[in-house]
């Protein structure tokens, strides 16, 4: 004796748990997406940061490269430490009546560069260390920037990373002959 099916057994439609582990499914995409955005959000203002530690120190060498008289000049300037907590006081501007000495062209040029890194580039420290070799030219400068990053880790490892390196800071020297 077979048992014959009543038509409305053969309809097939979504249980209510398949319904929820969709929903469960969709929703760890969503997070999942959502994380990598905030990552990528995250990577480009640490990227820019480190581009604009780059172009500022390359703007100094520049200066430097201008004002050779006095960045050749003997033993003029040996180290200079300066801290991203306050702007620098501008200084007098040189006139065509009246031009600047090397050294107070020197003087504003760091002014201007100190006061571009205190608008651009959060928490640093700069160092500005020239030496020549037994007092003699050429003049060796390094320019070294250090500032604080607020980099978004990926998983609990790059969390540990990004702490232990959060603490110094990327730094970016740049070695320039004036």
């Amino acid at each position: 004796m077979s048992r014959r099916r009543h038509p409305r057994q053969d309809v097939a439609g979504f249980s209510l748990v398949e319904v929820m582990v969709a929903l469960i499914v969709v929703s760890v995409g969503l997070l999942g997406l959502a994380k990598m955005a905030t990552l990528a959000l995250a990577s480009t203002t640490v990227a820019s940061q480190r581009s604009l530690a780059t172009i500022e120190a390359s703007s100094l060498a520049s200066m430097m490269h201008a004002n050779q008289d006095f960045w050749q000049g003997s033993a003029a300037f040996t180290s200079l430490s300066i801290s991203g907590n306050m702007p620098f006081p501008a200084q007098n501007a040189c006139t065509q009546a009246q031009p600047c000495a090397p050294q107070s062209m020197a003087q504003g040029d760091l002014n201007i560069w100190a006061n571009a890194l205190y608008g651009l580039i959060p928490s640093y420290s700069a160092q500005i260390t020239c030496t020549t070799l037994a007092g003699t030219a050429p003049v060796s400068c390094t320019i070294g920037i250090t500032w604080a990053e607020n980099a978004v880790a990926m998983n609990s490892q790059q969390t540990n990373q990004t702490g232990m390196a959060g603490l110094n800071g990327p730094t970016y020297i740049l070695y320039v002959q004036p």
